[in-house]
């Protein structure tokens, strides 16, 4: 890598990634607690050659159009690319590059954790021992479902939702799964139509893309397919939720309880999951371990050592 490209990062990332960064470029790291404008992205891409993003700092049709000649690639520590207009990146030919594969097993754990944690109603139970209202063991206190025996539906599944799988056959739970085609290899059963899905499943994890086709999927039209007392899961992305839809149907009991860790608007999510006993949220843990963000941001630098030596980029995102 002859040529050391200035770069600029919204994000400290972890230290082994920023090590080997300021080795090979010449690089500046934003603040982590700063909100991003449209205006502060533009700026900070000035006189860069790679604008380093996150989920956080969305880079719009617009907010291209303003960049300056100097950037050639914007890499984002993030599998999915819903807040980047790669269509209008790729119109100004300037790479895209994300991190995929290295969030499927953080992902898929956090998936588990929120299972467990919704079925076993977790949250009342902390509130239970935190606020001292806990008055000893009791045959019926805080009943929740087992997993046991228990039947799980994915909504996609690709790498992460086959990773679930895994975990969910070693917890006994028989697995489902729709997506768009059948899945080689896949270790659950393949249901064509959502619909036929939804009526049996106990658990239902979101593991697709935001898509046109897939946001505000789980609406009141589809929750009310679902089996009454059903647990929903998402580790997907926050805008496949229709809130209002799932918080009414959480009041109503028809959905017993959720487990999230995404949200629509986040970190401004909706008010009202807060103060429902049955919602175990979590802020975006899914791929929050040493081990998962350093392997994120290692790809980044291959993505960036790529560009500047020319070659093509390891992990390239092309407009839909």
């Amino acid at each position: 890598m002859p040529t050391r490209l200035k770069v600029f990062s919204t994000r400290r990332l972890p230290r082994a990634v920023e090590q080997k960064l300021r080795e090979l470029t010449e690089i500046e790291f934003g603040d982590d607690e700063r909100d991003y404008s449209a205006d502060d992205i533009v700026a900070a891409a000035k006189g860069r050659d790679v604008l380093v993003v996150t989920l956080m700092e969305p880079v719009t049709a617009e907010v291209t159009k303003r960049f300056p000649e100097t950037i050639k690639l914007v890499s984002t520590v993030s599998a999915g690319t819903d807040h980047l207009d790669v269509k209008a990146l790729t119109a100004r030919g300037i790479g895209v590059s994300n991190t995929p594969g290295a969030v499927t097993d953080t992902t898929a754990e956090i998936a588990m954790l929120l299972i467990l944690g919704a079925a076993r109603r977790a949250r009342e139970g902390l509130a239970m021992v935190e606020q001292d209202r806990w008055r000893g063991w009791r045959p019926t206190q805080l009943l929740g479902l087992g997993l046991s025996g228990a039947k799980l539906g994915l909504i996609g599944c690709g790498r992460i939702g086959q990773a679930v799988a895994t975990r969910a056959a070693a917890f006994g739970m028989e697995v489902h799964y729709h997506g768009p085609r059948e899945v080689s290899g896949a270790e659950a059963k393949f249901h064509a139509r959502l619909e036929t899905m939804l009526e049996i499943c106990d658990v239902v994890s979101l593991h697709c893309p935001s898509t046109p086709a897939t946001r505000g999927l789980i609406d009141e039209e589809h929750l009310a397919l679902c089996k009454s007392g059903v647990i929903i899961v998402n580790t997907a992305r926050g805008d496949l939720v229709n809130d209002d839809a799932l918080i009414a149907a959480l009041k109503s009991g028809h959905v017993a309880a959720a487990g999230l860790d995404v949200f629509s608007g986040e970190p401004q999510l909706h008010a009202t999951y807060r103060s429902l006993p049955n919602v175990f949220a979590l802020p975006h843990l899914g791929t929050a371990t040493e081990e998962a963000r350093t392997a994120m941001g290692m790809l980044v630098v291959d993505n960036i050592v790529a560009h500047a030596d020319g070659k093509p980029l390891p992990n390239a995102v092309k407009p839909r």
